[in-house]
């Protein structure tokens, strides 16, 4: 008998695990790769106006106020254009100016916040209204319009609940 049979189970091990190898770096290759690709930046308008080129062309989500007089809609081309004010993206911040309906309503006021113009292509939501807060899903163009592809607004006075007066026993 030939002694190669120690040999050739210690080649078959070996190739096991290169082959297994190569299919879990090829696995965290794709997972790296579909997850870089479906990144999505949550930017205020200041960081995007402050970016600039840095985020063209990239998947953002930013939030504004909605200001009323700006509103423009297509109903033929289901084309809605508006322009957003800055708004501040951390809440602590958003209750130091007295909350969220506070905030919005300063950003609308002010002329020198930083503003951006969007265009969404669809219905127009029955929220849109002066001084809503619009969270936006989209990408910057080069001519430095946010083009829309999901548009979430928020009224604050709307879900404002009243305190129930309670019944005293």
């Amino acid at each position: 008998m030939e002694e190669t049979t120690p040999q050739r189970g210690s080649s078959n091990r070996m190739k096991f695990i290169i082959g297994g190898a190569l299919i879990v770096a090829a696995v965290i290759y794709l997972i790296a790769s579909s997850t870089q690709a479906s990144a999505q930046y949550f930017l205020t308008i200041d960081e995007v106006v402050a970016k600039g080129e840095e985020v063209l062309d990239r998947d953002l989500r930013i939030s504004g106020a909605v200001i009323g007089d700006s509103i423009e809609y297509d109903r033929e081309s289901l084309t809605l254009s508006f322009t957003v004010a800055h708004i501040p993206g951390d809440n602590d911040e958003l209750e130091a100016q007295g909350g969220l309906a506070k905030a919005l309503h300063v950003a609308v006021s002010d002329p020198n916040r930083s503003r951006l113009s969007v265009v969404y292509e669809g219905a127009i939501p029955d929220l849109l209204q002066h001084e809503a807060q619009a969270i936006i899903t989209g990408r910057l163009g080069a001519d430095g319009v946010f083009y829309a592809d999901e548009l979430l607004l928020k009224c604050p006075t709307k879900y404002e609940e009243a305190v129930p007066e309670q019944a005293s026993g």
